[in-house]
């Protein structure tokens, strides 16, 4: 059973309800949230593109824009070089899309003979980010210029090479800087380029640094422009708008994929992005999401990070990650539709694939029993590398424990690690650094290669090493509040909209509701994996519930409690002893031809 911690913050939450026209549940919500200030809550509630932090704050950004802005009207060549992931993708596609516009607006007479392409990496052959094979394609091209995007920050011996081979290269990563460490001495290494723009430079003077890599394109983006309107330019304030306008909705899928959290600007950035994309004007992203049956819906960051987002991904994964960004450049209609399908179709078989891993390591799980290892370590010869990690993330989820995924790969055994809050898998990976190949990562994930034969001895060193106990194994599960279900309806449901976007930093509201009673249920779902309820509160009033969870772990609580025959009591209607439980729940509203109701979503009990 997991552990719920409900917070318990203090405020004056009659008068922020009276400030802000709100009520004082959702006042709450706000205040469990990190906001006292006023003005903080307005910019929350309410905030604008005005609200959005001064690019000018990032170090070398000026520089940057002047030497791109100089390799334009130059006429020279320049390579986006991104990478696989979904930021990767967006963050080039951003910045092909505005070096393309600053290419058609400059008055320069040479800036006609400027062309810019885009590479991606290859994520088995070649792995993340800049890389030697990348470079030297560069020089055989003759590009002029590299600018780097959602990496670039640790290619110091890349970006050297084509230093000393007399290309030009501008870094714009958004990555921890490396650092050396020198006794109690710690410096940053940065790569030897014309220019690093990276908001986690110390010497970095934002006071928001937890962008991604399509944010930085995009504030890199916006001193590009500043510049050529210094100098004049073909373009107009309106046409400038309207572009900055389409690349929200590229910042927004960036920012939601890569985990960011959804505070301060990137609040905004996601939930002006998510306004511009249910009328994009992108073909392949509009393709995206028509292939995806979502044409016409009020776009959520769920849309982004768990439909749209994961077909990027696919890409990166099972194919080509460039595949992913000729679709967003893609001009044409038919050809949009169709790499499109290809991409959902690649999601799909991703799906598959995971699930078939999944179900694999519960069967190899299956066979400790009772008595499962601290750390999960699992070789499966047959998964392919790609899908690794959220095998591990999905086992790491089940078990609540460490867990690593090996497979074959072409040189040994390569894998992916997840971790939980209270296991830092970096460090206890380093512990066992001579078992490697290669590995890196940090305290909640990691990435490793070893020979085959090194694997069991890993296994054996980590749970050895272990020092969690029993209660590091219970999942901790954060709740806004006690709320009774008497105190719901369907307007404050609605009015809790304004919390959105949700995500990392900004988490659904989540409450508590005690002594409710289980009338009866049906099983739902073609594979018979959700439950629908029918129950009531301690003063007698009706409701609907549902529970999209682990029904195999719910029927077992159940069972514990009342006794074999409840499974079959409850969907027969036949309940002999009342089911009292205490559920975790966020409350949802279901239209049925028209018609709106209250429903509850159960995602916990005990």
């Amino acid at each position: 059973m997991s552990k719920w911690m409900i917070a318990a913050k203090k405020a004056d939450f009659n008068k922020i309800a009276k400030e802000f026209n709100i009520s004082p549940i959702t006042a709450r919500l706000i205040r469990n949230r990190g906001l006292t200030d006023f003005d903080d809550i307005k910019r929350y509630l309410y905030g604008g593109r005005e609200d959005l932090r001064d690019a000018h704050e990032l170090t070398d950004i000026e520089k940057a824009a002047v030497i791109m802005k100089d390799r334009i009207d130059s006429g020279c060549k320049i390579r986006i070089i991104g990478d696989y992931d979904v930021d990767g993708i967006c963050s080039s596609y951003i910045l092909w899309a505005g070096l393309s516009f600053a290419t058609r607006g400059s008055n320069s007479s040479k800036a006609s003979d400027s062309k810019t392409d885009y590479r991606l990496p290859d994520r088995i052959k070649d792995g993340y980010g800049l890389n030697e094979r990348l470079v030297m394609e560069a020089k055989d091209d003759n590009i002029d210029t590299i600018i780097t995007c959602d990496n670039g920050i640790a290619a110091y011996d890349q970006v050297k090479l084509a230093k000393d081979l007399g290309m030009t290269v501008v870094v714009t990563d958004h990555h921890e800087v490396p650092i050396d460490k020198d006794g109690d001495t710690e410096k940053q290494i940065l790569p030897p380029a014309d220019a690093v723009v990276d908001p986690k430079r110390h010497d970095c003077k934002v006071k928001f640094r937890e962008i991604c890599g399509g944010v930085v394109a995009y504030k890199f983006l916006q001193i590009l422009f500043e510049k050529y309107e210094e100098t004049g330019w073909k373009h107009s304030a309106v046409d400038v708008h309207e572009f900055f306008n389409e690349m929200l909705e590229f910042a927004a899928l960036s920012t939601v994929c890569d985990v960011m959290p959804i505070e301060d600007e990137n609040r905004v950035l996601v939930r002006e992005g998510l306004k511009q994309m249910e009328n994009s004007s992108n073909l392949g992203l509009r393709s995206l999401i028509n292939v995806n049956g979502l044409q016409g819906s009020k776009m959520t960051a769920y849309h982004l990070g768990f439909v749209i987002g994961p077909c990027l991904n696919a890409t990166g994964r099972l194919d080509s990650a460039m595949r992913g960004l000729d679709l967003l450049t893609s001009s044409n209609e038919m050809i949009a539709v169709n790499i499109a399908g290809d991409l959902k179709a690649l999601n799909d078989s991703r799906k598959t694939m995971t699930q078939q891993g999944v179900d694999k390591a519960t069967e190899e799980m299956d066979k400790y029993g009772k008595d499962i290892p601290k750390v999960i370590v699992l070789y499966q010869p047959d998964l392919h590398e790609s899908i690794a990690g959220i095998v591990a993330g999905r086992v790491r989820e089940k078990y609540a424990r460490p867990t690593i995924v090996l497979t074959n790969a072409k040189e040994g055994v390569k894998g992916s690690g997840r971790s939980t809050e209270n296991y830092d898998m970096f460090r206890e990976l380093s512990e066992c650094k001579d078992l490697f190949t290669k590995f890196g990562g940090h305290k909640m994930a990691a990435g490793l290669s070893l020979s085959e034969h090194n694997v069991e001895e890993l296994r054996r060193r980590l749970n050895d090493n272990c020092t969690l106990t029993e209660e590091d194994f219970v999942e901790i599960r954060h709740l806004d509040m006690v709320l009774p279900l008497q105190y719901l309806n369907v307007s404050l449901i609605k009015e809790f909209d304004i919390l959105e976007p949700y995500g990392n930093g900004n988490d659904k509201p989540s409450f508590a509701a005690r002594d409710i009673r289980i009338k009866n249920g049906r099983i739902m779902g073609k594979n018979r994996n959700c439950g629908k309820y029918r129950i009531s509160d301690d003063n007698g009033r009706e409701y609907e519930m549902v529970y999209f969870g682990n029904m195999e772990k719910w029927h077992d609580f159940l069972t514990e409690r009342y006794g074999n025959a409840i499974i079959d009591e409850l969907y027969n209607n036949s309940i002999k002893e009342d089911i009292v439980l205490n559920i975790a729940y966020y409350p949802d509203i279901n239209t049925w031809q028209g018609k709106e109701s209250l429903q509850i979503v159960m995602t916990d009990f005990c």
